[in-house]
């Protein structure tokens, strides 16, 4: 016999009409936080950013392909990483089919990570991806997105990221756990592992000029991981326990 909570159809659909009701409250929420999104100041992007692409050489005004719109997601691959970060690699799942959709409806989306090309392009192929995905190896940009940190600022103890500051000391000098599990993934120590981080941001280009307008980190990309919202529907949530997923290719059973 099952230990949870069990009903006849009648109470079930009481209790689904009082759950729907909080549903609706929380898409409405969810449709007034993008409107505060979309009314953010812009801010103009001066410096000059260079990244390597499929294409060869690009600024970050190239990156938008003729859109006035441009979605960054960026991916956990440094420069000392022999593969992709598993987390990042499911979220890529997700949106590899999303970007012909977004580039019909003005919008670019392209991923961009510190590896340099040929690692990226060598991963990539391995994942059968198609979205665009760029190199800023050499560049400021991953470190002005507060998406990367040197090993300076590692030794420090504390970094920026998500809009406030981290002690990364107990993490590096833990020595095993999540942090450990996923530098050995990427065939990185905790170090190197933890001087990339995820998140998303979003550029406009007007007149020529690039402005950045979002970015959003952490559980901030949740909503962008395409299985968890699957999951949060499932029977026992996302009932996690520790580091259950995997690169899709690396599945006993995929």
């Amino acid at each position: 016999m099952t230990e949870h909570t069990t009903g006849t159809r009648e109470e079930w659909l009481a209790a689904r009409l009082e759950l729907l009701e909080a549903e609706k409250e929380l898409t409405r929420r969810s449709d007034e936080l993008a409107r505060q999104r979309q009314q953010l100041p812009w801010v103009r992007i001066d410096k000059d950013y260079r990244f390597e692409t499929d294409e060869g050489s690009a600024s970050l005004a190239d990156l938008f392909r003729g859109r006035s719109q441009l979605l960054v997601y960026h991916f956990m691959f440094g420069p000392e990483y022999t593969a992709g970060c598993p987390a990042c690699s499911a979220i890529a799942d997700g949106f590899n089919g999303s970007v012909v959709h977004l580039e019909n409806h003005d919008v670019a989306m392209t991923a961009i990570s510190r590896a340099p090309l040929a690692k990226l392009q060598a991963f990539k192929r391995r994942m059968g991806w198609s979205f665009p995905w760029a190199s800023s190896f050499g560049s400021d940009f991953n470190y002005d997105f507060n998406v990367s940190v040197t090993e300076e600022q590692q030794r420090e103890g504390v970094v920026e990221y998500n809009y406030g500051s981290r002690d990364v000391k107990p993490v590096l000098e833990a020595g095993e756990g999540p942090v450990a599990d996923f530098a050995a993934l990427v065939g990185t120590d905790a170090a190197a592992y933890t001087r990339e981080a995820p998140g998303m941001s979003a550029f406009a280009l007007d007149d020529g000029v690039v402005y950045h307008t979002y970015s959003a980190y952490a559980r901030g990309v949740d909503a962008l991981w395409g299985m968890y919202p699957w999951l949060d529907r499932a029977p026992k949530g996302r009932n996690e326990t520790g580091l259950w997923f995997r690169r899709h290719d690396e599945y006993e059973n995929g």
